[in-house]
């Protein structure tokens, strides 16, 4: 690994940054964020946008992924360049960063072959599965949480302490910027990319063998967490920064794998490791894609479950979604204004729990009210 901040001038692009940015809008900005977590929004939906546009005053270059998987700098670069883009797209996402290697940082240190996609995909890498199936799971399973720094992990925390030099320099950008935490997936998610497909045929074979597995990789990502806490994220504070968006906790789950399991064995053996992350962490969201209506009574029902990301809303009954989310206090955070439209004219109260990053919902929605009021 290299840093080049002569080489790429990362200066005059901080620098060019600094300049545009204005605390005042964006501590405002992260008031309403703070209320929408907190308390919830006074209008059905939460669409947050700043007062204008902020272009830039020279042109940022198109950072290729791969480029940043070698290059602090590089990587650097590419996240601030997405700041950039925020600022002059003019929405109301919140300003961010983190150390961007992909699905892969738990897997690796357990010693997953990190799979780089081809540069013209410019798509973050994943990992492969282990190569020998149950006799590398039954190994991973006796040895334990493996060394933090293994793998991706000491790149991470090497790109978090860049993140954090940069920022010292720079007033602003320290302020209204914040670094989240990376991407550890979830237990279970890491599991089947450890794993690999055969995990659905041989959870049904070997159960037992998949419960020490997962309690192994939820006891990995809370080690590795608290070390990030440590290094990064003050513990104290009750909201994450994820995504744009902010959510109450400090966690942000991926649940993907989990569209694939029933009901009963997404009770059996998902949430059981999620809830032990969100107890570890003053709780926080979960990310999902595709299908989750099946087991989404019981996602919500978790312990300091405050937030759904969800994607995909068009392959969910939404009614049963809803009732187990907004009804249920839980925020939908970074969902598409079009789902949200179709729920308020069927008539679906909100309750001020949604959040969609399409900023001309706000207003389209505020001249539709006024016509029926």
């Amino acid at each position: 690994m290299t840093t080049s901040m002569n080489k790429l001038e990362l200066g005059p692009y901080l620098e060019e940054l600094e300049s545009r940015l204005d605390t005042e809008v964006e501590e405002a900005l992260e008031a309403e964020w703070r209320r929408f977590t907190m308390e919830g929004w006074p209008e059905p939906v939460f669409a947050p946008s700043r007062p204008a546009p902020n272009p830039p005053r020279r042109p940022w270059p198109d950072v290729r992924i791969n480029q940043t998987l070698e290059d602090y700098d590089v990587m650097a670069l590419q996240q601030f360049g997405m700041c950039s883009r925020t600022l002059a797209e003019g929405g109301g996402m919140l300003l961010m960063v983190r150390c961007n290697y992909g699905t892969g940082i738990l897997p690796s240190l357990f010693g997953a072959e990190l799979f780089v996609m081809e540069e013209a995909l410019n798509t973050l890498p994943t990992t492969r599965p282990l190569s020998d199936g149950i006799p590398a799971m039954r190994r991973l399973a006796s040895r334990g949480v493996p060394d933090l720094g293994g793998g991706l992990g000491g790149r991470v925390f090497e790109m978090a302490a860049r993140f954090q030099e940069i920022m010292k320099c720079y007033p602003k950008i320290s302020r209204a910027i914040h670094l989240y935490h990376p991407d550890l997936q979830g237990p279970m998610d890491v599991c089947e990319l450890l794993w690999g497909s055969a995990l659905f045929l041989d959870i049904m074979d070997d159960p037992v063998l998949v419960k020490e597995v997962l309690a192994v990789l939820t006891e990995a990502y809370i080690a590795f967490m608290r070390e990030w806490e440590r290094r990064v994220q003050p513990v104290e504070e009750r909201v994450s920064y994820h995504w744009g968006m902010m959510h109450r906790g400090r966690v942000m789950l991926r649940d993907d794998s989990a569209m694939n399991f029933s009901p009963a064995m997404y009770e059996e053996f998902i949430r059981p490791y999620d809830q032990r992350i969100l107890d570890a962490f003053g709780g926080g969201g979960i990310h999902f894609c595709g299908r989750g209506d099946h087991y989404i009574e019981s996602m919500t029902a978790s312990r300091g479950l405050y937030a759904i990301a969800m994607s995909q809303p068009h392959l969910n009954d939404m009614e049963i979604i809803f009732r187990s989310t907004v009804d249920r206090d839980v925020r939908l955070i970074g969902f598409p204004a079009d789902a949200a439209r179709c729920a308020l004219e069927a008539g679906r109260d909100l309750r001020g729990l949604v959040h969609t990053a399409d900023p001309s919902f706000r207003h389209a929605f505020a001249r539709s009210t006024r016509k029926t009021l």
